[in-house]
C-alpha cells in the first residue's frame, strides 16, 4: 500500500478539507497490485512484474520481503535498501564457485561489511540472513546481533573470517533465534565456549542447529542442556568431537528430530576423548526411540561396526549422506537394502560399483546421487566406473541430479543414462584423468554428452569432462537451450567449441572454464550475451590482456577483472591472462579490489 493512501482502496476523504476525492487510476492499480503481489513468491515472476511499468515497479518493490543477491558485487547495498523497504529475509552470494578449488587468492573480497552496515539501519525488522562464500567477521556478526531485534535465522555456507567469539555474541543476543546453520565454513577457534552462551533458562525457539564444520571441541554438557530445552528442534548436525555415546544421549533428549548429523559416529577414544566405561551401549535403542528421522549425515570418523545402529530408521530415510564415511560395499549392504524411500544419497567411491548396484536395486525413488572420490589422484584405477553409473540409470529412473567422480567412463553408459533418466536437471560427470576418452572404444566422449543434452529436456546444469572435441560443444549449443550453468575443465579443441556454447545456449547464466584452449576469438563471440549472464570465469585459458580489454571497452556495464590465482600482481602467466572473471553490475567496478586484482 502506498504511503499517500490512508488505508482505503477506493474513494477517500481529504485530510484538510474533509471532502471526498477519487484516487488517481495509478494509485488504485498500485493498491490492487500490492494485495496481489504478496502472494507472488517466485523471484523470476517478481522481476518480470517489476519491468512492466513504473507503477508495477513501485508496487513490487514495496511488497518484496525476500531479497536474493546472486553476486554481492552486482549491485551496491545502498541501491538495494533505497528500493526495497520492507525486506525480512536476505540472501547474498559472494565468491565464484571455483574458489572452492583454491583457484581464488585469499583476501580477494566478497566482504559482508558493506551489506550489514546498510541493512542495520534500513531493515530493522530483518529476520533471516543466508550467505554463501562470503567474508563475514566477528564484528559483522555483532552488528547482526545488535541491529535486528526479531532476528531468527542465520545460515552461513562456505563462509570465512569469523570465529567462535562471533557465534557467542549471536546466540546470546538473538533471543528469538530459530535457525543457526554453519555449513562447510572456516570457523576459527577463539577458545570461547559459544554453546554455553545460549540463554541459560527456559525453553528455546531453536528449530535447527548445525555446526558440523566447527573443528574446535564443544561443551557437551551445555549442548545436552540446550537440546533438552529445545522442544521445537528438528535439525541437529554435530561436529566430529561428539562421540557416538554422546550422540545417543542427545537423541534420547530430542526424540522429535527429523534431520540428524551424527558427529564422529565413533567411540570416545576414536573421537579424541577418553572412554570411561568399557561396556558397549546399545546405540540402536536411541535410533529406535527416534523414528521420525528422515535425513542422516555426519559419520565423520565412523567405526563401521556401529553402522547397524541406524537400522531402526533406515526404512524411513529420504536422505542419507555418507560422504565422510570410508565404508565398503559389504558394510553398506545391510543399511541400504532397507532404504526404499531414499531420494538423496551421497557417498564416497569406496562403496565401489558393487555398492552402486545395491543402491540401484533398493532405492527406486532416488532423485539425487553424489559420488565423491576418496583419492583424487590421476592415473589410478578408480573404484567406480561406467558399471556403477549404468546400474544407477537402470534402477533409478526418477533421477534428477547426478554428481559422479570417476577415473573412467564410456559413451554407452552416459547415453544409457540419458535415455533411462530423461528427467535429469543436473548432470555433472567428473572424469578425474584429464582428456580421458571412452576407455573401451578410445573415442572422445562427445556422443555421451550429446545424448544428455538431446534426451534430458529439463537439463539446467551441466559439467563436462574427459576428451571432448568441438562436436560435443556443438551438441550443447544446439540442444542445451535450458542450460543455465556450464562447467568446463581440462577439455576443448578450439575456439569454435566455445562459440557454439555462447551462441547457442540462450539461457546461460553462469559459465566457468579452467585449463582449456579457448582464446580471444571465443571470448568475443559472447559479446551479445554477457549482459544477460551472472558471471564468466576463465582460468588457465588462452585469452590475452588485449582481448579482455576489448570486452571491457565494448561492454561498459560489465566488470572485467583479471588476476593471478596465486595473488601475484600482474595477471599474466606468459602471454595469457591467468584468470578472467567478468560479471554485470549496476554500480560499476567495486571499490574494495585488492592490489593483485586489475579491473580493466
Amino acid at each position: 500500500m502506498s504511503e499517500d493512501d490512508g488505508g482505503c482502496g477506493g474513494a477517500g476523504k481529504s485530510r484538510n478539507s474533509g471532502e471526498y476525492f477519487t484516487p488517481y487510476p495509478d494509485q488504485v492499480l498500485e493498491n490492487v497490485l500490492e494485495n496481489v503481489l504478496v502472494f507472488l513468491k517466485s523471484r523470476r515472476d517478481r522481476n518480470a512484474v517489476s519491468l512492466v511499468c513504473k507503477s508495477w515497479y513501485r508496487a513490487e518493490a514495496y511488497t518484496r520481503s525476500d531479497l536474493f543477491i546472486g553476486n554481492c558485487y552486482a549491485v551496491a547495498p545502498r541501491r538495494v535498501t533505497d528500493r526495497f523497504k520492507r525486506v525480512r529475509s536476505v540472501s547474498v552470494k559472494g565468491k565464484p564457485r571455483f574458489a572452492d578449488f583454491s583457484l581464488l587468492p585469499p583476501d580477494w573480497g566478497a566482504h559482508f561489511r558493506p551489506w550489514v552496515s546498510a541493512m542495520a539501519t534500513a531493515y530493522r525488522a530483518l529476520e533471516k540472513i543466508y550467505l554463501k562464500r562470503m567474508s563475514i567477521t566477528d564484528d559483522d556478526l555483532a552488528v547482526i546481533a545488535h541491529s535486528f531485534p526479531n532476528f531468527k535465522e542465520l545460515v552461513l555456507v562456505c563462509c570465512e573470517d569469523f570465529g567462535t567469539s562471533g557465534l557467542a555474541v549471536v546466540v546470546s543476543e538473538c533471543r528469538s533465534l530459530r535457525v543457526l546453520e554453519l555449513i562447510e565454513d572456516d570457523v576459527s577457534d577463539d577458545e570461547v565456549d559459544w554453546i554455553s552462551c545460549f540463554p541459560p533458562e527456559g525453553t528455546t525457539n531453536l528449530e535447527s542447529l548445525s555446526f558440523d564444520c566447527v573443528e574446535s571441541p564443544i561443551n557437551f554438557e551445555a549442548l545436552e542442556r540446550l537440546v533438552a530445552r529445545s522442544p521445537l528442534l528438528k535439525k541437529l548436525r554435530l561436529n566430529r568431537h561428539v562421540s557416538i555415546g554422546q550422540l545417543q544421549r542427545l537423541i534420547f533428549r530430542s526424540p522429535q528430530l527429523t534431520h540428524l548429523g551424527t558427529g564422529s559416529f565413533a567411540p570416545l577414544e576414536i573421537a579424541g576423548q577418553q572412554q570411561v566405561d568399557n561396556r558397549e551401549p546399545d546405540y540402536g535403542s536411541a535410533f529406535a526411540a527416534c523414528r521420525s528421522i528422515v535425513c542422516l549425515s555426519g559419520f565423520r570418523e565412523i567405526s563401521p561396526e556401529h553402522l547397524p545402529a541406524i537400522f531402526p530408521v533406515s526404512a524411513n530415510l529420504t536422505s542419507l549422506n555418507l560422504s565422510y564415511a570410508n565404508i565398503d560395499a559389504d558394510q553398506l549392504r545391510p543399511v541400504i537394502r532397507h532404504c526404499h524411500k531414499l531420494q538423496v544419497f551421497w557417498a564416497l567411491d569406496s562403496i565401489c560399483d558393487e555398492g552402486l548396484q545395491m543402491v540401484a536395486d533398493s532405492c527406486k525413488d532416488l532423485r539425487e546421487l553424489r559420488i565423491f572420490p576418496i583419492d583424487g589422484s590421476e592415473n589410478i584405477e578408480g573404484p567406480v566406473s561406467e558399471v556403477g553409473l549404468l546400474a544407477i540409470s537402470i534402477g533409478c529412473r526418477k533421477l534428477q541430479s547426478v554428481l559422479y567422480f570417476c577415473q573412467q567412463m564410456t559413451n554407452a553408459a552416459v547415453i544409457a543414462m540419458s535415455k533411462n533418466c530423461p528427467d535429469l536437471v543436473v548432470f555433472r560427470l567428473c572424469i578425474i584423468d584429464r582428456y580421458r576418452p571412452d576407455h573401451v572404444t578410445g573415442e572422445p566422449m562427445d556422443e555421451g554428452f550429446g545424448a544428455i543434452v538431446k534426451n534430458c529436456k529439463k537439463l539446467t546444469r551441466l559439467a563436462v569432462s574427459g576428451l571432448l572435441t568441438d562436436r560435443a560443444f556443438s551438441y550443447i549449443g544446439q540442444y542445451g537451450k535450458l542450460v543455465r550453468t556450464l562447467s568446463v575443465a581440462f577439455n576443448g579443441e578450439s575456439d569454435i567449441g566455445l562459440k557454439y556454447i555462447l551462441e547457442g545456449c540462450t539461457n546461460l547464466q553462469k559459465l566457468e572454464i579452467r585449463d582449456s584452449p579457448f582464446g580471444d576469438s571465443a571470448l568475443w563471440s559472447g559479446l551479445h550475451h554477457f549482459y544477460n549472464m551472472r558471471f564468466v570465469w576463465m582460468s588457465s585459458c588462452r585469452v590475452t590482456r588485449q582481448g579482455c580489454t576489448n570486452v571491457a571497452r565494448q561492454l561498459p556495464r560489465l566488470v572485467v577483472e583479471v588476476f593471478r590465482g596465486d595473488g601475484v600482481e600482474g595477471g599474466e602467466r606468459g602471454d595469457f591472462m591467468d584468470t578472467l572473471y567478468m560479471y554485470r553490475s549496476l554500480d560499476g567496478p567495486r571499490t574494495d579490489a585488492p592490489q593483485f586484482v586489475k579491473i580493466l
